[in-house]
């Protein structure tokens, strides 16, 4: 039998379809191969225009749509336009079912008066921590909750302190494109901006935020200027100033995500270098297994989700300080290549993808899904009665 899931998933997202390829991203387009997939995101501002909703096809069964108002609009006015916007939309795309898939409490404000078949809420951070978080979102959160049929949580940390919030909901850690990032164990065509920089390298890819330990960084470049340190990403919420500036850290910017194992092929020891704060005690980096699968060794601030999964077997190392990140790397760096480290990350990683994790969400949300509420996502309908 055919999964019964609505053919149409509207997801509403605070992270743009072009931004970063992460979590979104990879599970949206897995649903976008036997269904239509809306993917929403926050509106954008223009002086003098008229509410519009610009909707662009990305691939096949995946459309990413962003409301355009006029500047100056009160919240409550953004969401009163952005709820008609999407009414008109619905109006226009004349669907029999659709279902919500939330990964903001704050599209709640755009999200009033709709009947979704199903509603799901894939909690992948804690974004009431995050710098600059509106301060309704806790409480916006907690109606998404009473709303919601499922909830995923982004990790295993995040699913201990929101697991008495539902009486359906379920943990998924980051996941990974094994065959993608297995490219960088491979010899890769080197990076322009990569090529030039010789010696022994240290790096990180993702956002530049406040998470990202500056200090951290700065002193383990003050303390071995021989190596290179190369950080990948775009600066978001912090000023740009405030990175530290020396000979032998190389900012490169944001790359794609087709381009990330063409870098990692060329480092030595990937790095996580979180600040531990209120920010930063509930994520799951997807980096961590995405790193070992290019067949990098990782060290890692103290993160608990990376410390419980990774660090406690030995795959990863953990360290407090500049001092321990130096002393480990050293370690990794005499050692040479371990086929038995890499063998026991191979085991580790052989059930972890994001085509896996898309099953089981896949197949959770099916055998939530009330009976007579059963439609069906991928190609035909079903009948629970008579199939």
């Amino acid at each position: 039998m055919n999964n019964p899931l609505p053919r149409n998933l509207f997801c509403f997202s605070h992270l743009r379809w072009d931004f970063v390829y992460q979590r979104p991203q990879h599970l949206m387009s897995r649903f976008a191969r036997n269904g239509n997939v809306y993917y929403v995101e926050e509106p954008v501002f223009y002086p003098g225009i008229d509410s519009s909703f610009s909707v662009t096809k990305k691939m096949d069964g995946l459309s990413v749509c962003v409301p355009h108002l006029p500047s100056g609009l009160s919240e409550e006015e953004v969401a009163t336009e952005v709820n008609g916007l999407l009414k008109g939309f619905l109006k226009e795309l004349d669907i029999p079912d659709y279902f919500f898939w939330y990964y903001t409490p704050m599209a709640l404000k755009y999200t009033q008066g709709f009947t979704p078949v199903y509603t799901v809420y894939d909690c992948m951070d804690e974004l009431s921590a995050f710098k600059f978080a509106p301060r309704e979102l806790k409480e916006l959160e907690q109606q998404l909750f009473d709303q919601s049929s499922i909830v995923f949580t982004g990790g295993y940390s995040l699913y201990e302190a929101k697991r008495m919030e539902h009486n359906n909901i379920h943990p998924f850690p980051s996941s990974i494109d094994k065959q993608h990032f297995m490219q960088a164990r491979e010899v890769c065509e080197v990076p322009a901006d990569q090529m030039d920089i010789k010696g022994f390298k240290i790096g990180f890819y993702g956002v530049l935020d406040e998470r990202f330990d500056t200090s951290l960084i700065a002193e383990i470049a003050e303390q071995r200027p021989e190596w290179q340190i190369m950080l990948i990403g775009p600066v978001v919420k912090i000023d740009p100033a405030s990175l530290p500036e020396k000979d032998n850290i190389h900012y490169l910017g944001p790359k794609s995500y087709d381009q990330l194992p063409l870098y990692l092929s060329g480092w030595d020891v990937a790095l996580i270098p979180f600040l531990l704060n209120e920010s930063t005690f509930y994520i799951s980096p997807t980096k961590t297994p995405e790193y070992l699968a290019g067949g990098k060794r990782v060290v890692s601030t103290a993160i608990r989700d990376v410390v419980s999964f990774y660090g406690k077997k030995g795959l990863v190392g953990i360290g407090i300080d500049a001092q321990d990140f130096i002393s480990i790397i050293d370690g990794y760096a005499s050692k040479g290549t371990d086929t038995e480290w890499l063998q026991n990350i191979d085991d580790l990683l052989s059930h972890n993808s994001w085509e896996h994790t898309f099953t089981q969400m896949r197949d959770l949300l099916a055998a939530s899904i009330p009976a007579a509420k059963v439609l069906v996502f991928p190609n035909e309908l079903v009948d629970e009665n008579n199939h």
